[in-house]
């Protein structure tokens, strides 16, 4: 069994270290995985109400949107998910069917799910799944415009897969992100995302976090946040600031997802960033269990199994097995 072999001298290697610190006991891990994908699929089906909507429209129509009730411009049912989670499911699957890291079985999974006619995918996406296709193209050249936030949104099992290897989380995240978005900026907000997440479920603080994004900023400074203008477009500066704004001035999890998904734009990919990196902080136990259960049934099922089975493969649980 290769990978099983790899995996135990990728440990011995790279024993799990700062982030993630070993005194977490792995029951925590596991169940900080899934409040880590749950986040991302609530956020979703949260912010995809109010999707393309101003804040004043939003308070207009709801007073404060924080109840999944589906509609929106894609008309959802409520607890229907959109392109950000099902591309994350569709990541997740790949990596479980092949035991590790599969950026081919990735991509087809992508041409598999584009072609079931989803209710929403963007247009990047689109012309990167489109040009594995017709091409064979694993990775689509550098472009201007591709600085969008839909490589950022699948982020959740590239962390939960990589826990206690930051090396290895940075590549992988590089290597999803470029089939279809190759931009420094969006490459940036892959891998910081992905550092959050394992800092957070290592049971960081919310100043080892702000440090995280302090990093970024010091590289790429359109990434400031602490005058937030209040736009939260597709633009992954735009969509990082926002969630970095609501993430640091908020206090807990539905505060700060109800916070994002009321500044309207793309509200349902800033509310599943928002909602990985806060799930992966606050835990289990700090989702509302109404948003819980309004969340589709099926998605519930596979982004907990999911969640554990990721974690599990990870060097961090330091079972080779």
């Amino acid at each position: 069994m290769k990978q099983h072999a790899d995996k135990k001298l990728l440990l011995e290697q790279n024993p799990p270290s700062s982030p993630m610190s070993r005194p977490v006991p792995f029951d925590t891990v596991l169940a900080r995985a899934r409040a880590t994908y749950l986040g991302l699929a609530i956020g979703d089906a949260l912010g995809a109400t109010t999707e393309f909507m101003t804040p004043g429209e939003i308070k207009a129509q709801f007073k404060v949107h924080r109840k999944i009730i589906g509609g929106g411009w894609l008309y959802l049912k409520p607890g229907q998910v959109t392109d950000d989670t099902e591309m994350s499911i569709a990541l997740g699957r790949a990596v479980l069917s092949s035991g590790g890291w599969d950026l081919q079985g990735i991509a087809d999974n992508f041409v598999t799910w584009m072609r079931s006619k989803p209710v929403d995918i963007g247009s990047t996406c689109r012309r990167g799944i489109r040009d594995y296709m017709l091409k064979g193209q694993l990775e689509t050249p550098y472009n201007d415009w591709d600085a969008g936030n839909g490589a950022a949104m699948r982020m959740a099992p590239v962390a939960l897969l990589t826990l206690g290897d930051e090396e290895a989380m940075s590549r992988f995240a590089i290597s999803q992100a470029h089939l279809t978005h190759n931009h420094p900026l969006s490459d940036a907000a892959c891998i910081t995302i992905g550092r959050m997440i394992h800092q957070a479920i290592g049971s960081c603080d919310r100043f080892q976090l702000h440090a995280t994004t302090r990093e970024l900023v010091a590289e790429y400074k359109s990434f400031r946040f602490n005058k937030y203008q209040g736009n939260a477009s597709s633009y992954v500066v735009d969509t990082l600031q926002t969630v970095f704004h609501y993430f640091f001035t908020t206090a807990d999890f539905e505060e700060c997802l109800v916070a994002v998904v009321n500044q309207g734009g793309d509200a349902d990919t800033t509310g599943a960033i928002a909602g990985m990196i806060a799930g992966a902080f606050y835990g289990l136990d700090a989702i509302p269990l109404r948003w819980l259960k309004k969340l589709n049934r099926d998605v519930r099922i596979e982004v907990e199994q999911q969640a554990v089975d990721l974690a599990k493969l990870s060097p961090w649980s330091g079972d080779p097995a």
